[in-house]
């Protein structure tokens, strides 16, 4: 998974790099600080010595300005790197879903690419993120709280390591539990996007027979389910934070009580005390970004299993090694065709639920025929084996007298033309959606085919002809 999806960082691979390091050096000026305070206390403050006082003081802002810039850059580039990340994964999943195959397109819902596109590839941005800086920062700034607090007193850092064991067994528990619940999180997702897609298509059906009530039932159903997941999820997940305060402060307590024998006994200072405490802090903030980082690759690993399905998908329909790349005639022939909708892998379940079985027709090029049927007797699906939006079963399709799995793809569709049954119209001016068919066709042909189409009175009305623009689906125009 982790290795479909790198190739996608691209030429963001520099601000990934530099983010990561940035981090680093805000840890250390981070690290650095609390033996500075330790050092004020016991060198400045305890003996009167104003002189060490200030020149620790400066040195301290000096520190705290250094690691906010480290800080800022490491910001910057970890937001670079990560909406770039998403970027390109957005434009390779969309460039590989325009090579699907209908039979590819029929494995997922429309309701569940845009899922993919847009809420999985925003929860791996965000994880891409916290796992630059947050993922590089927490166990980094962990590691060095600890060690610094042994520098200081080893007996005192003893505390900080059980709680960390006892941390991270609760840590384990309660996250395992939760990841099993983000991937049914994302199925519901598919729904609720599906509810909303319908509905807003269909409006004017919906309105028109006042089923509002219905539809709003309906959408009230998938976002209560979503909730109730992520309800179900944040139950378990809420318990972490009070967990984590509690065994921090009482890390603080433990330090509070054995340090003060320790100040008695002499082999503490008050300033190594004050050092134990701000680390103790850092730990708490550590472990809370980890549990942070924890949520969200959890979430996102679901989400990239699902990207992964739509990049791993391989469209059914491929050209031949050496493809035909010409079309000599417009003849048609159905040699013995059998065609049926499912899993290309499982032939046999195929065969036995064919839409169309051992079809024999013959159409000279020039000739025009009419093919009758009843609603449901695959007369779409007859056309669409022709510019093989679909591979057929058994026998063969020829157009040209040429197999049409022996021709390279894109001329073929170029040379069969096809109005499909639903109409559909693009957002953008009447003679752009004209054009689809043909982008090189001139404005005159444009006006040419309206004509035949008897359309040609209707758009010269509008008040700006044939660049009237258009909305998605043609909803501004009857």
């Amino acid at each position: 998974m982790i290795k479909k999806l790198t190739p996608y960082i691209g030429e963001f691979k520099l601000p990934s790099l530099l983010t990561p390091l940035c981090m680093i050096a805000e840890v250390v000026c981070e690290m650095v600080i609390p033996l500075m305070i330790a050092s004020l206390v016991d060198d400045g403050v305890t003996v009167g010595n104003l002189k060490h006082v200030v020149v620790m003081g400066l040195a301290m802002a000096a520190i705290s300005l250094l690691g906010l810039l480290f800080g800022s850059l490491g910001a910057i580039w970890g937001a670079k790197a990560s909406t770039g990340f998403s970027r390109n994964l957005r434009q390779g999943m969309f460039e590989h879903i325009q090579t699907f195959s209908f039979a590819n397109i029929d494995h997922f819902s429309t309701a569940g690419l845009v899922t993919r596109l847009t809420t999985d590839v925003t929860n791996i941005q965000n994880a891409y993120q916290m796992i630059l800086r947050m993922c590089f920062r927490a166990p980094i700034s962990l590691i060095c709280a600890i060690f610094m607090a042994f520098r200081v007193n080893s007996q005192m850092a003893m505390i900080y390591v059980w709680a960390l064991l006892f941390l991270s067994v609760c840590l384990v528990i309660i996250l395992s539990s939760t990841m099993k619940i983000f991937p049914k999180v994302f199925e519901k997702y598919d729904e609720l996007n599906a509810s909303v897609q319908e509905n807003v298509s269909a409006i004017r059906v919906v309105k028109a027979y006042v089923r509002e009530k219905f539809e709003s039932t309906k959408f009230k159903t998938a976002s209560g389910n979503l909730y109730n997941l992520f309800v179900k999820a944040e139950r378990r997940m809420m318990i972490v934070m009070p967990l984590m305060q509690l065994t921090i402060y009482s890390c603080i307590l433990l330090i509070s009580w054995k340090g003060a024998h320790l100040i008695v006994g002499g082999t503490l200072t008050t300033g190594e005390l004050m050092s134990l405490f701000t680390y103790a802090l850092q730990i708490l903030m550590c472990l809370i970004m980890i549990s942070m980082v924890f949520v969200m690759v959890t979430m996102a690993s679901s989400s990239a299993k699902r990207i992964v399905e739509v990049l791993d998908e391989k469209s059914s329909l491929t050209n031949p090694e050496q493809p035909v790349y010409e079309v000599k005639d417009g003849s048609i022939e159905f040699d013995h065709v059998d065609f049926a909708y499912g899993d290309e892998q499982d032939k046999e379940a195929q065969q036995e639920k064919c839409v169309l079985r051992d079809i024999n027709l013959s159409i000279h090029s020039g000739e025009t025929i009419g093919i009758i049927g009843g609603t449901g007797s695959s007369k779409s699906t007859f056309v669409q084996l022709i510019p093989r939006l679909y591979d057929v079963l058994n026998g063969a399709v020829k157009v040209g007298g040429v197999d049409v799995r022996d021709y390279d793809i894109e001329t073929l569709r170029n040379e069969v033309s096809m109005v499909l049954q639903k109409n559909i119209l693009f957002s953008g001016t009447i003679l752009e959606n004209l054009r689809w068919g043909n982008k090189d066709a001139t404005e005159e042909e444009c006006r040419h085919a309206c004509e035949l189409a008897q359309a040609s009175e209707f758009i010269e009305k509008m008040p700006q002809g044939y660049e009237t623009y258009i909305e998605q689906g043609g909803t501004n125009v009857s």
